[in-house]
């Protein structure tokens, strides 16, 4: 705290505003006794035969002398040393990025006269900015007399980290009618309560972020809410271990119903907690995307509560992924009928997608030449190459192939291939789908 030089009437007072603690006692609990006598005076059986003998009930003082009975948990919280009682703050304390910092303000008049036309503002300063929390030019305090004081709460969302200072100032006439300028300024450092720490691994068409939280504070953090917001191309399922879901029977009354999940608590000082969430490229925004598209996978919003229920919140920056890199053209199979007889004609519905900005075709699409129809377990019945017009920009078209497959059993559709006949470009496309043939 910093003051300007000379004398003044005023002087600011700022506590910080925040729920209490619970009083902690020593697990090991003392016997008034002890207070009468030695440590020892229990070693000695003339001592306590003596003692004994003017006990005049069992429920005034414990006939064992011992300290074995010391230990005994007579209630549930004496093993955790909960005295029922609750702390208040001692100290400014610590104060975490997305908390909001509440602080209680006095201005106090310590001089021997009034002072009059008081102008007061309280403003948060960081590296960044500065918020005005408080300010009274439009309508001053009329007069604080001798022995007075003038008390005011201000409250900040905090969004950055670091170095804060509360700048606290105070405009008024003294007694001698000078007008004077008094800040004061108060300082205090905002940490980070959590790290989030991810990874994104892509497995064939699906792409997997992992997502570590670590809590670095002193107090266990009960996780309201981790959902991750996606990128509009993304789509995302948040996947969680089988053995967290219950396994009981359903409730048995309306009021167990009612009550909502458990939170999950991620222990203080280093405690992690794993999040898995698999992301797939929405459909709605699928032929819309150029062949450059956006390595940003999306965002995490995060919520939570302390012990007495003090609330935090936290958005982390976008996450990034490998950059995605689409097909000019997609090729993919829409539908197969579901009985496929041997030497029996059938057909297969494809759907085709320019996924670029540009007109592409006309097209033609065939079976790869690899191997002779003859071998082929699935082949094209009929003309071998079917013709397709061209696709506009982000456009798409549905066309049939028919097949016919010349053995049983489980076999393949491989080798479609999907040629441009303008840009002389051949895309072999089409993933090899599994089919049962059954005997007609």
């Amino acid at each position: 705290m910093s003051a300007t030089q000379g004398p003044h009437s005023l002087a600011f007072r700022v506590m910080r505003l925040c729920k209490p603690s619970f009083h902690v006692d020593p697990p090991l609990r003392i016997d008034p006794f002890d207070l009468l006598a030695g440590e020892d005076f229990s070693d000695d059986p003339t001592s306590a035969s003596l003692f004994r003998r003017h006990v005049s009930s069992a429920d005034a003082v414990d006939s064992d002398l011992s300290y074995r009975n010391r230990f005994l948990i007579n209630h549930p919280t004496d093993p955790i040393g909960l005295s029922g009682l609750l702390l208040l703050p001692q100290s400014f304390g610590a104060i975490y990025l997305g908390e909001t910092f509440c602080s209680y303000i006095s201005v106090n008049n310590s001089s021997s006269s009034e002072v009059r036309d008081v102008t007061i503002k309280a403003e948060i300063q960081t590296e960044r900015q500065r918020i005005l929390l408080l300010d009274t030019s439009k309508s001053p305090v009329e007069s604080i007399r001798t022995g007075g004081r003038y008390d005011f709460i201000v409250e900040h969302d905090v969004k950055e980290l670091g170095a804060h200072t509360l700048v606290c100032s105070a405009l008024y006439n003294d007694a001698d009618g000078e007008r004077k300028y008094l800040p004061q300024f108060f300082k205090f450092v905002v940490a980070n309560p959590l790290s989030v720490r991810t990874k994104v691994r892509v497995v064939k068409e699906t792409t997997f972020l992992e997502a570590c939280i670590e809590n670095h504070t002193k107090a266990n953090l009960f996780m309201d809410q981790v959902d991750f917001e996606p990128a509009k191309q993304w789509s995302a399922v948040r996947l969680q271990n089988e053995d967290h879901h219950s396994t009981e029977v359903t409730p048995t009354s309306d009021i167990d119903g009612l009550i909502p999940n458990p939170p999950v608590i991620i222990r203080s000082g280093g405690g992690i907690h794993n999040y898995l969430y698999k992301l797939i490229p929405s459909a709605d925004v699928y032929g819309q995307t150029k062949l450059q598209g956006s390595n940003i996978l999306g965002k995490f919003q995060i919520t939570w509560r302390t012990n007495l229920g003090e609330p935090g919140r936290l958005q982390t920056q976008q996450i990034l992924g490998a950059p995605v890199s689409r097909k000019e053209i997609n090729v993919r199979v829409v539908e197969v009928p579901t009985a496929i007889h041997l030497n029996k004609p059938f057909s297969a519905y494809l759907n085709l997608t320019n996924q670029t900005d540009r007109p592409l075709g006309p097209f033609e699409v065939s079976l790869s030449q690899g191997e002779s129809q003859m071998e082929k377990p699935v082949a094209i019945n009929g003309l071998q190459k079917l013709m397709l017009p061209g696709i506009e920009a982000f456009g798409s078209n549905d066309f049939q192939l028919n097949l016919i497959a010349s053995k049983l059993g489980v076999q393949k559709i491989a080798g479609i291939t999907t040629f441009d006949t303008r840009e002389k470009k051949t895309y072999e496309l089409v993933a090899e789908m599994e089919i049962f043939v059954e005997s007609g």
